[in-house]
């Protein structure tokens, strides 16, 4: 059943994406943006983890995750550096990803060539 929940959330984050750009003709970076700060608004509402157990990778996989661990790592930070940690909590959940993106993505200019 995970597997179900997970391509119903997932559908409809897309779907929510796809209506952002089809009906409010919200260019690509703006809906990717406006997804990416409702991860972050769910998150500090306290709404996004219970998301995340309901529908496993069907809500970590999308781009509302990354604001999802943007607050969550800010709000973890703060709870234990005080305000400080709002900065460096933000650094520490997300580099990991962030690093991963940028190694493979270097990779892969290597390995292909662009066609243009």
């Amino acid at each position: 059943m995970i597997f179900f929940w997970a391509f119903i959330v997932g559908g409809i984050i897309c779907v929510i994406g796809q209506l952002l750009m089809d009906v409010a003709k919200l260019t690509p970076a703006h809906t990717m943006s406006t997804l990416v700060v409702a991860g972050a608004i769910l998150d500090g509402l306290g709404l996004y983890e219970p998301l995340i157990k309901f529908a496993g990778a069907g809500a970590t996989v999308p781009i509302t995750s990354f604001g999802n661990a943007l607050v969550h790592g800010a709000i973890q930070e703060m709870q234990t550096d005080g305000v400080i940690g709002i900065i460096t909590g933000i650094f520490e959940v997300t580099s990991a990803g962030i690093s991963a993106a940028i190694i493979f993505g270097f990779l892969c200019a290597l390995v292909f060539n662009p066609k243009g």
